[in-house]
């Protein structure tokens, strides 16, 4: 398991695409038995409209870019479910996390 922490991030959805502002992101990608399993959870995020159409959306399909701190792009299709109470979300990955 490897995790990494998230500075920048932006996502694309409904075609349109926007950066996502946050107060701590961490990014973990796990790889047993070869499957590739990633995750990203973010705490504090700073726009509640976004949250809210996410929560009454039935299209939660994102392309996530993902900066971490060491550098490291990433780019990844995900699912976002939002935590309106916390103003928090995570993004479950499908498929392939591909980094830069």
């Amino acid at each position: 398991m490897e995790t990494f922490e998230i500075i920048a991030m932006e996502i694309t959805y409904q075609q349109q695409t926007k950066g996502l502002s946050f107060t701590s992101a961490e990014l973990v990608r796990v790889t047993e038995y070869g499957d590739r399993l990633w995750y990203v959870d973010v705490n504090g995020v700073g726009d509640r409209e976004l949250l809210a159409w996410f929560g009454q959306s039935e299209d939660i399909r994102v392309q996530l870019t993902a900066v971490a701190r060491s550098g490291q792009t990433f780019r990844g299709i995900g699912y976002l479910h939002p935590n309106e109470p916390h103003q928090a979300a995570a993004i479950r990955g499908d498929g392939e996390l591909l980094e830069q």
